[in-house]
Order: structure tokens, then C-alpha cells, then sequence
């Protein structure tokens, strides 16, 4: 039942976290709904949130999530400059412009240290305010928490993933 939710709903598949998490359909669920409320009911501009799930990626090593978002980074207008840098651990071009350039740093912070320091913090929240701060936030844990799980079960990038 919970793999027929999520072929008829936005993913339109079971693939990535979803395989392991088929082994607890309840988490499964709630997962899945978290995760289509960042992407499909957020309002985090595509651009913003796009960047910051490949950051998150790379942080994390996640062959998966970098696959299928760095494609839809670049749609969204993500300069393919700044998706090449972050692959290598470069520092980003100036074509990706101060606000995704701070949510690198927001990103990278999060997900090294476990918090944000104050000067990035208060650089964020001028940013963007708290509400937005706060959804960026939770797109930065859960991306995390469904790469971790992808990572240990070893899931394969879309492209290999069977």
C-alpha cells in the first residue's frame, strides 16, 4: 500500500530512500510527505533549493541525490560552473550570485558543525527571514537524513539503479 502511494503520487516511483524504507511503511509515509512538502508545497525558489540539495549531497557523498538534482539545478538556472566547483570542493564562481552562495555556506555549516555560526546565521536570517531560514533548514536535515539512509543501504544513482 505505502509503494502504491508513491507511484500515484508526485514521485511517480518507489526509488532512492524509498526501497529501504519499504521495510517500515509507516516511516515510509511520513518520510515521503516531509519530503513532498519541501520539494512540491515549499516556497523555497527551484534555483535555492535545487543548490542546496546538491550541496547537501556532496557533503554526504550521496551518488543518488547528486544525480538527480544536479540535472534540475542546472534547469532551474543553477550556473553548471558552480555544480562543477561544488563537485570538487572548489570554491564557487561568482556567476552563482551571494544568495547561493550563502546557502552553501548554510548547507555546509549544518551538516559539518551541526549549527550555523553566528555570522552566518545572522547573514541568513537578513537573508532571507526566519520562515524561509527555517525551511532551508529542514531541507538541509532531511536531504541529509535521506542520504544517510541511501548511503548505508548502498543505493545506486538513478542511472544505475535497477
Amino acid at each position: 500500500q505505502a509503494a502504491d502511494e508513491l507511484l500515484n503520487g508526485p514521485r511517480r516511483g518507489v526509488y532512492g530512500p524509498f526501497r529501504p524504507l519499504l521495510h517500515r511503511p509507516p516511516l515510509l509515509r511520513a518520510v515521503a510527505k516531509v519530503g513532498e512538502c519541501l520539494r512540491y508545497e515549499g516556497s523555497l525558489p527551484a534555483p535555492l533549493r535545487e543548490w542546496t540539495i546538491c550541496v547537501v549531497a556532496r557533503e554526504v557523498g550521496n551518488v543518488f541525490e547528486w544525480d538527480m538534482h544536479a540535472p534540475l539545478a542546472v534547469g532551474a538556472g543553477v550556473p553548471a560552473e558552480a555544480l562543477d566547483a561544488l563537485a570538487t570542493g572548489s570554491a564557487s564562481p561568482a556567476s552563482l550570485g551571494a544568495e547561493l552562495d550563502l546557502a552553501r555556506h548554510v548547507a555546509e555549516e549544518m551538516v559539518r558543525h551541526h549549527r550555523l555560526g553566528e555570522h552566518t546565521y545572522d547573514t541568513a536570517l537578513r537573508q532571507w527571514g526566519e520562515a524561509t531560514l527555517v525551511e532551508l533548514l529542514t531541507l538541509v536535515g532531511y536531504f541529509t537524513m535521506v542520504c544517510w539512509l541511501m548511503n548505508v543501504a548502498r543505493t545506486p544513482g538513478p542511472q544505475r539503479a535497477g
